[in-house]
């Protein structure tokens, strides 16, 4: 198992859909495992393959819920069902969103409070997992990047104006950038 460094927003790895996985091989068991070593170091409570330069279909997910059930696993070649986003907007405190590949910065989002995740596992066993709160939003923002979507593409006209002057003072939006969990402090 080893770290890897996450990609950074700009890199064309985050910005296109990414391809099916197909090879259920020991070079897969070895990229889950490094994928979990490294969300744990960032620390983050998901990661996807192409936030470590991999344009695969699979995400890693670690959390623990307010009822202290630990949901951790990997979703190979997900689908996603959401409920409707409500509207309205965003709340500044509830519904404030992070990314590691758009690292230090947190904005507020509305997303679906429920979702329903379908993929499988290393073994290619299906399962399915109903989630609400907080477990729907880490599933929902995985999987935008699975489809080359970053949060930051979603945020209301306000944040994304911020989200931009950011993106430009951090010289992000270009690729090749990436930092190395447990070497880069970036909140700094």
């Amino acid at each position: 198992m080893a770290v890897r460094p996450i990609v950074i927003s700009g890199d064309p790895v985050l910005h296109f859909p990414a391809n099916p996985v197909v090879d259920f091989d020991d070079d897969l068991r070895s990229l889950v495992a490094d994928m979990f070593e490294t969300m744990d170091a960032a620390p983050g409570v998901g990661l996807a393959g192409p936030q470590v330069g991999v344009p695969l279909r699979l995400f890693t997910y670690g959390y623990v819920d307010d009822d202290e059930q630990s949901w951790r696993g990997v979703a190979i070649n997900p689908e996603l069902w959401i409920t409707p986003v409500p509207a309205g907007a965003a709340d500044e405190d509830d519904d404030i969103e992070g990314c590691l590949s758009y690292p230090g910065e947190r904005f507020p989002l509305l997303r679906a409070q429920s979702a329903i995740l379908r993929a499988v596992d290393l073994d290619q066993k299906p399962f399915e997992i109903r989630a609400d709160g907080w477990l729907a939003r880490i599933f929902q923002h995985e999987y935008d990047h699975l489809e080359g979507t970053l949060y930051v593409d979603r945020l209301e006209h306000v944040y994304a104006k911020i989200a931009a002057k950011v993106t430009r003072k951090r010289g992000w939006g270009v690729p090749g950038l990436s930092w190395m969990p447990g070497v880069d402090n970036l909140e700094d």
